[in-house]
């Protein structure tokens, strides 16, 4: 049977319709919308001033390409007023971002944590307080938070972690923690908690491959393996991230590269984290992680209003250190990234007979790593796949480093606040002041 449509279903839609295309062509004028969406004039233009009014949209200029009678005025995305809170917990940091818009950040701060010792609450008080200093001064930029998604280590399922072993953490419903910190946003007093806003939790790979095609130069097809302590990948296929059936894509760190080698905090033996995750790493290197940390609390580099993305942000002193070693040709430090390299190019050799990916990204600790690693990785995937294949997918760097995961779960909220500006209306209007 068929189905009528609601009124204001359809403008639901057409406003959608209407930003997405200002999203994607803009600068564009009125007419060239109607155009371009077979909306008529009418509609579009009592769309448009609807956005205006929300802060989506802002007026640029004007345009004369052929038209009769007066100039068109060309309107874009506005980065005025909404904007999306990113959040991650890793194991040794976490870290926030507020993007409005147009994409751009606004501002970025990450903190040294050894969240190992501490339980999933402990950790999301950690989180709550720079979720605070984020909102505070986007709220003095005069931005609003339109919602906020939080990446996580491990895999999740409709919001339950399933496991995330270097934390130690296990069936944990992280996004119903998040809801006991936070409250309704609007106005309030200096110093007390900014509010509530719509939470999601997703995995930090999966995010962090978003991130790299959104704010990135990544394809519409790619892998991207994000190297941190743990190491996980996104797999990106026609512009959308595949999740598997459950949501439990993606756990390259834990590929066995040597059966019987080193035990696992997954329980297994020889996992590809146990050669080229960062603990991993700095150990062979003779660097000593834990012991280089800030205290907790402490800003890490790259932090700060305006910080943009992929500025060395969230990198630890121990990691600069052995950046520093191999610049100078230290052994050791080259010895482990060769190491790391190879049996990241083992796991790898796997992942694309499996996925057959046209392009691999190295982000996390590998893009600054990247020059010592990619050599040895792209060698043993050539080695073992050279009699099924012509060439090897290309290896690339990511641009974004530390920061993909955070800018990928910001730039999900905003997805959806183009796909669906209709529910975001009150969020973009001015508070109207004191009465």
């Amino acid at each position: 049977m068929t189905q009528a449509v609601r009124h204001d279903s359809m403008r639901a839609r057409n406003l959608g319709v209407v930003l997405s295309e200002i999203r994607r062509s803009g600068p564009v004028t009125r007419a060239a919308l109607a155009e371009i969406t077979g909306l008529t004039k009418t509609t579009v233009s009592k769309m448009v001033g609807d956005l205006i009014a929300a802060g989506m949209v802002t007026e640029t200029g004007t345009l004369r390409d052929g038209e009769r009678g007066r100039p068109g005025t060309t309107l874009a995305l506005s980065g005025e007023r909404v904007a999306a809170l990113g959040l991650e917990i890793n194991v040794d940091y976490l870290s926030v971002c507020v993007v409005d818009l147009t994409l751009a950040v606004r501002l970025r701060c990450a903190q040294a944590v050894d969240n190992r010792a501490c339980t999933p609450a402990e950790t999301l008080t950690h989180l709550r307080k720079l979720i605070h200093k984020a909102v505070d001064e986007a709220r003095a930029a005069g931005l609003t938070i339109a919602g906020s998604t939080l990446a996580v280590p491990g895999p999740v399922d409709g919001g339950l972690l399933h496991s995330a072993p270097n934390l130690g953490w296990r069936d944990v419903r992280v996004g119903d923690l998040m809801d006991g910190l936070t409250g309704e946003v609007g106005e309030r007093p200096p110093g007390e908690f900014p509010g509530k806003f719509p939470v999601e939790v997703e995995n930090e790979a999966n995010l962090a491959a978003l991130g790299e095609l959104w704010f990135g130069s990544a394809p519409d097809d790619f892998l991207h393996v994000s190297g941190e302590i743990g190491i996980g990948a996104g797999l990106v296929v026609g512009g959308t991230l595949f999740r598997g059936t459950r949501g439990l894509a993606g756990e390259l760190g834990h590929v066995i590269v040597t059966p019987d080698g080193p035990a696992c905090r997954c329980g297994g033996r020889g996992c590809l984290e146990q050669y080229a995750g960062q603990e991993a790493l700095l150990r062979a290197a003779g660097l000593d992680l834990p012991a280089s940390l800030p205290a907790p609390g402490a800003d890490l580099p790259g932090s700060g209003p305006g910080a943009g993305p992929g500025a060395g942000s969230g990198v630890p002193p121990a990691l600069a250190e052995l950046v520093r070693r191999l610049q100078e040709g230290d052994a050791s430090a080259l010895r482990a990234c060769e190491r790391a390299g190879n049996a990241l190019g083992i796991a790898l050799t796997s992942a694309i007979n499996l996925l057959d990916p046209g392009t691999i990204v190295l982000g996390g600790v590998f893009a600054p790593l990247f020059p010592w690693i990619s050599g040895p990785a792209r060698d043993t995937m050539a080695g073992r796949l050279g009699a099924m294949r012509r060439a090897v997918p290309e290896l690339a760097v990511s641009r974004l480093g530390a920061d993909a995961a955070t800018l990928g779960a910001a730039g999900r909220v905003l997805q959806r606040v183009v796909a669906d500006p209709g529910r975001h209306m009150a969020t973009g209007r001015r508070d109207p002041g004191p009465r």
